[in-house]
């Protein structure tokens, strides 16, 4: 497995240790980092912190969380955990009175594609929010990831959005495997404009043409979905096939301003990202 991992890795990373000249730094593209501080090259160790929120989407709706507090999160990077990595998790913490998480120490030596954030709590479908991306950088964090955002997916609003799928598709898409969207595994995401404000009317393309038809966007109220392109929301829906580890890059269609992401879909987990135009989230 970490054979594969390592093949998977090395052509993204090109294992390129980035220097600073004269103590200064660069803060990291793709992360909020403007008040970071630089990290030891020669010891890959960083602080991750941020805001755990419930998805924007699912507040108030039927059964979703309304305090967060105490729910154990792990920082881990999404392709190790699924293939099920044992080395897949980098730390872990638990969710603050307030919401805020902060951890310290965490090695990033090892990664190879990304880093995220994972939530997992009675209540909630175990998610992971991509929270840095080898794609801005070809190379590992260089400075702590600060400000991050970790976003809970109460189980209540996954079931949703596979009633919206809808039972026969979801069994078509995953071989008769999985009949909720929550077995198959899938990717959440937004795509925002630079002011980070939902874009409406976008396609979001992969790297993969046989992945294509997995792309799907919900409605505006969530009750359908269609491949026709993003509510005002700016939500979209891939379902995985509730098998094994799939890999691929998106873009979104026709805006080359946005740089085209890393995803890594299993079964079993919700992948939740931020699809946005430039180098630096808004």
């Amino acid at each position: 497995m970490k054979q594969f991992i390592r093949a998977a890795g090395g052509a993204v990373l090109g294992l390129v240790a980035l220097a600073c000249g004269d103590g200064g730094f660069t803060p990291d593209p793709g992360v909020r980092t403007e008040d970071a501080e630089a990290v030891d090259l020669e010891n890959l160790r960083i602080l991750v912190s941020g805001q755990a929120a419930v998805f924007p989407e699912a507040v108030g709706r039927e059964a979703s969380a309304t305090s967060l507090a105490g729910v154990a999160l792990s920082v881990e990077e999404p392709l190790r955990v699924a293939v099920n990595d044992a080395s897949a998790t980098f730390a872990t913490g638990a969710v603050s009175e307030d919401g805020t998480f902060r951890i310290t120490d965490v090695p990033v030596r090892d990664i190879h594609q990304g880093l995220a954030v994972g939530l997992a709590h009675e209540g909630l479908v175990r998610s992971t929010t991509l929270i840095y991306d080898t794609a801005f950088t070809g190379t590992r964090p260089r400075t702590d990831i600060i400000d991050a955002r970790a976003w809970a997916l109460p189980v209540a609003f996954v079931d949703q959005l596979g009633a919206a799928v809808g039972e026969p598709r979801l069994r078509g898409l995953t071989g008769d495997q999985a009949s909720t969207l929550a077995a198959a595994g899938f990717v959440l995401g937004r795509v925002v404009d630079l002011q980070g404000r939902p874009v409406s009317g976008a396609r979001v393309a992969l790297d993969r043409a046989e992945l294509a038809e997995r792309i799907l966007y919900p409605s505006e109220d969530l009750a359908s979905v269609n491949p026709a392109g993003t509510a005002s929301h700016g939500l979209f829906l891939y379902v995985h096939s509730a098998s094994s580890l799939e890999s691929f890059q998106l873009s979104v269609e026709g805006a080359d301003t946005y740089v085209p992401r890393n995803v890594d879909a299993g079964p079993g987990l919700g992948v939740v990202l931020t699809v946005y135009p430039g180098r630096y989230a808004p």
